[in-house]
C-alpha cells in the first residue's frame, strides 16, 4: 500500500505562520488497502465539517505518507490528533519522538488519541445496528458484546478500553459488553467469547474497536459467533470527534503569536 488514495494528500491554504494550525491526523499504518480508504474517506468527512482547515495525514508505520514526510512539508503551525483508541506506546513515545525531531520550521503540539470518548460510543453502536444489532425486550437477558480491541501493556490503554465497555453498555440499555483483545492483554476475543457463553450469553456480537479494517479487526470479526460490526472508520461520530480533539488541543494552551519582524528586516 505505498500509493495514495484520491484525497489522501490534499491541501488548503492553514498550517502557515498566522492562519489556522493545519490538522494532521496520525493513523497507524496498515498492509490492508482498506485501511487508507477508510482513513481518507474518515479525513473527507473531518474537512466537509471544517473546510478551512488544512487537513493532513500521516502514518507511523508500514503505510505511506509516513509522518516525518507529513511534518517536513508544513511550515507554520499544527496540531497532531492521532487516529489512536488510547494512550499507549504509539501516543507517548512515538509520536512525541516524531515530533520532536521535526525540526524548527514547525510550531506544533500533540492531541488527546480519540478514546475514550462517548462520540466513539455512538459510533460503535451505529455499527452494531448496521450489521444486525436490534434492540429489544429480551435483548439484555440473552446477548452480550465484545468489544474488540488492539490490546496494549499500557495500563492506561487497558482502562480505556475497559471505559468505552462501559459506555458501550449503558448505551445498549445494560446489555453486557466486555472488552478483550488481539495482541498483548487478556482476555483474547475467543476467551471471551466462551466465558459469556458459559453464562448463558449465547447471542454475542462483536464490536470492532478499531479506526480502520487491519490485520487485528479481521481476526477478531472472523471469530464473531453472531454478528461482528464493522471498524468505526469514517462514521460521522468518528469525524467530530477529530475536530473535538483539535480544538481540545488548541485551547488548552493557545500558540503564542508570531513574532513581527525587528524593523529594517526584509520578510519574503
Amino acid at each position: 500500500m505505498g500509493t495514495a488514495e484520491p484525497g489522501a494528500g490534499r491541501r488548503t491554504r492553514g498550517g502557515r505562520a498566522g492562519g489556522r494550525p493545519a490538522l494532521v491526523a496520525v493513523a497507524h499504518g496498515s498492509r490492508d488497502p482498506g485501511a487508507l480508504r477508510t482513513v481518507t474517506a474518515l479525513l473527507d468527512r473531518v474537512r466537509a465539517l471544517r473546510p478551512e482547515l488544512d487537513v493532513r495525514l500521516g502514518h507511523i508505520e508500514t503505510a505511506r505518507p509516513l509522518l516525518p514526510g507529513a511534518l517536513a512539508e508544513l511550515r507554520g503551525r499544527a496540531v497532531l490528533v492521532p487516529l489512536l483508541l488510547g494512550r499507549g506506546h504509539h501516543v507517548k513515545h512515538d509520536v512525541p519522538h516524531v515530533l520532536a525531531t521535526a525540526g524548527a520550521h514547525l510550531d506544533a503540539r500533540v492531541a488527546a488519541p480519540l478514546g475514550p470518548h462517548p462520540l466513539l460510543v455512538e459510533a460503535l453502536y451505529g455499527r452494531l445496528v448496521e450489521a444486525g444489532w436490534r434492540p429489544g425486550p429480551g435483548t439484555a437477558a440473552t446477548s452480550a458484546v465484545v468489544l474488540a480491541a488492539a490490546g496494549s501493556r499500557d495500563p492506561e490503554s487497558v482502562a480505556g478500553a475497559r471505559r468505552t465497555a462501559e459506555l458501550l453498555s449503558e448505551r445498549l440499555g445494560g446489555v453486557p459488553v466486555v472488552p478483550a483483545y488481539a495482541s498483548a492483554a487478556s482476555p483474547t476475543v475467543p476467551d471471551a467469547v466462551r466465558a459469556l457463553a458459559a453464562r448463558g450469553r449465547h447471542r454475542v456480537a462483536i464490536a470492532s474497536y478499531f479506526t480502520a479494517p487491519g490485520r487485528f479487526a479481521t481476526e477478531t470479526a472472523a471469530g464473531a459467533p453472531w454478528l461482528a460490526a464493522a471498524p468505526m472508520g469514517a462514521h460521522p461520530a468518528v469525524a467530530r470527534l477529530v475536530l473535538h480533539r483539535y480544538t481540545e488541543a488548541l485551547t488548552r494552551a493557545p500558540f503564542p503569536a508570531p513574532l513581527s519582524p525587528a524593523p529594517g528586516l526584509l520578510t519574503v
